[in-house]
């Protein structure tokens, strides 16, 4: 899910342990909102939103929010296999912990994807919902259903 705005709307993404990515242009004329779970990082969700952003992706700048961090987010093969098969460099963002089973860095798959589509200002990345408990709700921690938004807009005219 991904949402692209040029001022008329505000943009937002709910998520529990997935990775929110906000982008903005230099010139503040549009800003996005991309929920980013493997599913829609192996499937191009940032790709696909950048393409709809009229501006060259070296004009933009990225921020990671919170998400579930590389200490604890343990995902299976098929996972690896569909980011790898996106972007080769995705290999270095796993580390194995048991036979077919990886810590996933969803962190660092966002940053090799949104360099490799040309995106030079990628910020954030520092917080683990699953870790930080009096800060964030995870669902991989507290096995209930929630979630909490991250919202970017624009006010005014630039």
């Amino acid at each position: 899910d991904a949402l692209v705005s040029d001022g008329g709307q505000v943009a937002v993404v709910l998520t529990a342990d997935c990775l929110p990515v906000l982008l903005c242009d230099d010139k503040a004329r549009y800003v996005a909102a991309v929920h980013c779970g493997w599913r829609g990082l192996a499937g191009g969700i940032l790709q696909a939103t950048i393409d709809r952003i009229p501006v060259a992706p070296g004009r933009l700048m990225a921020w990671l929010g919170p998400a579930i961090g590389p200490e604890r987010y343990e995902v299976g093969i098929e996972v690896r296999q569909a980011m790898i098969e996106r972007v080769a460099a995705a290999a270095a963002a796993f580390v194995p912990v048991r036979r077919g089973h990886w810590l996933c860095d969803l962190y660092r798959i966002a940053r090799v994807q949104l360099t490799g589509l040309g995106v030079e200002q990628v910020f954030g990345g520092k917080f683990c919902t699953f870790k930080e408990e009096q800060r964030f709700y995870s669902y991989r921690r507290d096995r209930r259903t929630g979630r909490f938004g991250s919202f970017i807009w624009l006010n005014g005219n630039a």
